[in-house]
């Protein structure tokens, strides 16, 4: 049975799975779904348009599936999908989709800490974590694993690859390649992410091959065409560094070196 306080609103329209828990003027709002054993504070809110997974929990006035901060947002139907085992802090915002029928998704597995904002069409991956004060702007995609430290401000269209390491207070203006660590005002790319890397198994060799990859593509001011093409002559091409090169030739896809950009 659901734990909904007696000072809590649930519309009698939301889906509630089993064992759920609500706290004090918290409101669920017409539509909404929530997946067994979530939790949601005291003045939580999760609104119309939202899907949560399963072993949730949603902090001390968090807001899930408010209205797109978007100019080109005319009411249509859209979505806000998270998936399971995931932690939102305080006074989280997550915002529903532009679009009709378009979705805001949240993966599972990931800790997104106080007072950040996801924003719009934004998509965030599994195991990822986000620091207190992080802001997402519309339509960024953040890959899995990524780490994203404490008041880093993230552009629209911005895609942060899998395994990166984003230093806090970085000002995220372009895409942030996959297993590198970067920070800094310049967005500067520093080396590979070794800790994460260790963490998920990856033998001494393949995180070799990436930071001579690394020092290539950010290091030698080949240029990015150029520094593509002598990796694949000079490195080892394993599977990071392939993933890598793909992640890097999207770019030219986008403009402003945001590959997602339209």
């Amino acid at each position: 049975m659901s734990k909904i306080h007696r000072l809590a609103f649930v519309d009698p329209t939301a889906d509630l799975g089993e064992d759920v828990e609500v706290g004090p003027y918290a409101i669920i709002e017409a539509g909404a779904i929530i997946g067994a054993r979530t939790r949601v504070d005291g003045h939580g809110v999760v609104r119309t348009g939202t899907v949560l997974g399963t072993d949730n929990y949603v902090g001390t006035g968090c807001v899930l599936g408010g209205d797109p901060q978007d100019h080109g947002f005319k009411g249509e139907q859209t979505f806000l999908r998270v998936g399971d085992h995931n932690v939102f802090r305080e006074y989280v915002t997550v915002h529903r989709a532009t679009g009709e029928g378009m979705a805001t998704v949240v993966g599972n597995h990931n800790l997104i800490m106080a007072y950040t904002h996801l924003g719009h069409n934004v998509t965030v991956g599994n195991n990822v974590n986000i620091a207190n004060n992080v802001g997402v702007s519309g339509h960024v995609t953040i890959e899995d694993l990524a780490n994203l430290g404490g008041m880093a401000g993230i552009h629209q269209y911005v895609r942060i690859g899998k395994v990166a390491m984003l230093g806090g207070m970085t000002r995220t203006v372009r895409d942030v390649p996959p297993f590198m660590t970067s920070s800094g005002h310049g967005q500067e790319v520093h080396d590979i992410n070794a800790v994460g890397l260790r963490r998920l198994g990856v033998s001494p060799q393949e995180r070799l091959a990436l930071h001579r990859a690394c020092k290539l593509l950010y290091r030698s001011q080949l240029g990015l065409t150029n520094a593509i093409e002598t990796v694949r002559r000079e490195v080892p091409l394993t599977d990071q560094v392939l993933y890598l090169l793909e992640f890097e030739q999207r770019r030219f896809k986008g403009k402003n070196g945001r590959g997602d950009q339209p």
